[in-house]
Parts: C-alpha cells; structure tokens; sequence
C-alpha cells in the first residue's frame, strides 16, 4: 500500500483504523488495484481450532481456480488477531502496522522444585508507543531481581526521554540498575543478600514494528519468524570463548562441577548478570548484549522471553512448534510452563508471549529433541 494512500486514510480516521476500513480503502480505483473485474464476497468472521485449516474472511477468485486471495496478497496479513492499524506509524514507515495489545500476551510463572520462586517478569505500556516486557531469573535470593523489577522499567524511562537510540538505552539502564542495586545492599546492611544476583532480558517495541532486546545471563529472548525459531540473545555463559578468555583476563577462574557445567569462581554458572558483586572484580560484568530487529508482521508470529528453567529442558525451536500448537498466547504461556516441569526442570519456569500478526498462520509440524533434557538443571549455585 503507498504511503499517499495511508496518508488518504489517516485524513478520514483517527490513530487508529479496523482491518475492514483499510480493505475498503484499498479497493477503491487507485495504483494498488491491477485488475478493475475483481469480485469478492465476504464472508461472516469464524473462530478455529488450531488443527482446522483457515481461510481468510474475504475471498478473491477472479479465475475460478478456487484458491482465494487472502491479505498476505496485499502484502499485509492474515491470522487470527484482529487488530486496528497504527496510523501514524503506518504513514512513517509506508506499509499496515497492527497495533499490538497488552490484553493478548499471556504470561506464566511456576515455582517448579525450588523452595521460593526466584523469578520476575514485567509487562507495560512504557509510553505512548514503546512496550516493556522483561524477564529476571534471580539467584542467591530475590533480591536482586525484586530491585529490577521495581526499577528496571523507571531508569529506562527516564533514558528514553533523552535518547532515541534503543539499544543505547537499553546498556545504560543495565549499567545504571546494576550500580543503583549496589548502592542499595550498601545502605542496607540488614537486607540479605548481598552477594545475590539475577539475569535480566528486556524487550521493548516501538510504534509496533521496532523490537531491540538486552540481556545478560541465561534468559532468553526468541523470535518465531515463518515457523522457525530466531535467536535474538546469546547466553552468558564460560562455555563461550570470548566470555572465558575475558573472565580469565579479569583474574577470574572457571571450574566444573558435577554435571560438567562450567561456574565462574566455582559459583556462578553465567559471566554476564546484575548484582553478584563479589565476583564484579573476576569479569562478572551487568554490560548486555542487545539486538535490533524490525519485525515483519506476515511472517512474524510472537516473541518469547524465557528463562531457564524452560531454557535448559527444552530448545527454542521445540518451544516455538508447542506455542504454535496453541489456540492464544495465554494458553501457550501457561503450556510451556507447565511442559517444562512435566519435562523434568527443578528450576522456576516463566515465559512472555506477545502475539504479532502471523499469530496461528505457520504451523510446525516437525520435531525438535532438546538434548539439555538429559540432564536436570541444577541452577548456578556449584
């Protein structure tokens, strides 16, 4: 669709407009349509089950061949989330952005065997157009991932007022949480756990179509891209060469322990993390990794953040083909959470699922054995 015609659009709607205004929009006599005998009937919007082959709610079948039109011909979408088109982003960047809503992501956290739930997650409405959603796997107590979860969000908001470059954002708030967090334990000498620690992965999107990630630690962020799993972090880990030569630059050491997982100093089984101050001066460093990604809302269906206690029982594309096997994101949250135990993780399991526009439409029907589920996650504690 031209930017002319979105702008066209915008004059006779508000910021946002239904799939059906933009359909009839898009049919009038302008550039877009090549063929002025095009007819179409429309067809009552049904719900399916994730077994029943769909079929879009308007059917183009100008020669008779019995295979419709559906909205990936206009090169926008076609799933099973209905929702109103971004305007302004829409005009900005020449092409339909669905606005994603918060009431659609689901979310899940199990305590699994541990004794507390160490794990938490965040979703939001950061500001007008950004999006917040963050996991925290904390260890050593909660700490750690309690402060990021109360401020984590407020020092990235507070950036974003000052600097538009998300992934620059994103690396200062890290750095500046991990700095407030040691301030805090310092201040509060009868708060335990000072040497606590957590992972921290955050996510936010911008008008719907810009998605930048930072991570530290073993947390997980994934996209699923026409069926397949994307990676968007790396883990943290000694395994990892550059992150061993850099620990061992630092004066730190690597040992393994019983199940043949590499631990920072003996203790921690992740070189990158918030908090765990007494290995600070070993090469335990809160500086992320971040990706930029622009989404493509005809292929793209979710985005998943995870930690690991999913990560480590079930591999991302394993995770991918289950959640496409659901009706909605909250089911799928819920599945996978509950998977991951059922699979044998002692650990806590949370997941986020934010849902994009090819929701439902790629359907996974090969298998993915996840090696890790050999073994039983014994967390980072050696």
């Amino acid at each position: 669709m031209s930017a002319a015609c979105l702008v066209r659009l915008a004059r006779c709607s508000g910021p946002y407009v239904g799939r059906s205004g933009l359909l009839q929009t898009a049919l009038v006599p302008v550039p877009l349509q090549q063929d002025s005998h095009l007819q179409f009937t429309v067809f009552k919007r049904q719900l399916y089950s994730p077994s029943e082959q769909r079929h879009s709610n308007t059917r183009f079948d100008p020669d008779s061949s019995g295979r419709p039109t559906t909205w990936d011909s206009f090169g926008i979408w076609d799933n099973r989330i209905d929702e109103p088109i971004l305007l302004p982003p829409s005009i900005r960047y020449g092409k339909p952005i669905p606005k994603v809503s918060l009431s659609k992501v689901g979310c899940a956290s199990l305590i699994g065997q541990r004794k507390e739930n160490e794990d938490r997650f965040q979703v939001s409405q950061m500001t007008d157009n950004i999006l917040y959603f963050a996991v925290f796997d904390g260890h050593g107590g909660p700490e750690a991932a309690d402060f990021c979860e109360k401020y984590m969000e407020k020092f990235i908001k507070d950036l974003v007022a000052e600097e538009s470059n998300l992934e620059l954002v994103l690396t200062k708030a890290f750095l500046e949480v991990d700095k407030a967090l040691a301030k805090h334990l310092h201040f509060s000498p009868n708060v335990p756990g000072m040497n606590a620690g957590t992972t921290a992965t955050v996510a936010l999107l911008r008008d719907s179509i810009e998605l930048v990630v930072g991570s530290v630690g073993d947390s997980r962020a994934m996209l699923c891209r026409k069926g397949k799993a994307l990676k968007l972090t790396v883990d943290h880990t000694p395994e990892r060469k550059d992150e061993k030569e850099r620990i061992k630059k630092a004066g730190g050491f690597i040992t393994w322990n019983s199940l043949g997982q590499p631990n920072v100093n003996g203790r921690l089984a992740m070189t990158r993390s918030i908090g765990d101050f007494d290995l600070k001066n070993m090469g335990v460093i809160a500086e992320p990794e971040t990706k930029r990604i622009s989404l493509h809302h005809v292929h793209d269906a979710f985005l998943a953040l995870t930690t690991d206690g999913v990560n480590f029982i079930m591999n991302s594309q394993e995770i991918c083909n289950i959640i496409n096997q659901c009706n909605d994101p909250k089911e799928a949250a819920q599945r996978i959470s509950e998977q991951a135990l059922q699979y044998g993780s002692e650990d806590n399991s949370t997941i986020i699922v934010v849902p994009f526009s090819a929701w439902g439409k790629h359907k996974s029907s090969d298998t993915s054995f996840s090696f890790s589920r050999s073994f039983v996650s014994s967390g980072r504690w050696a």
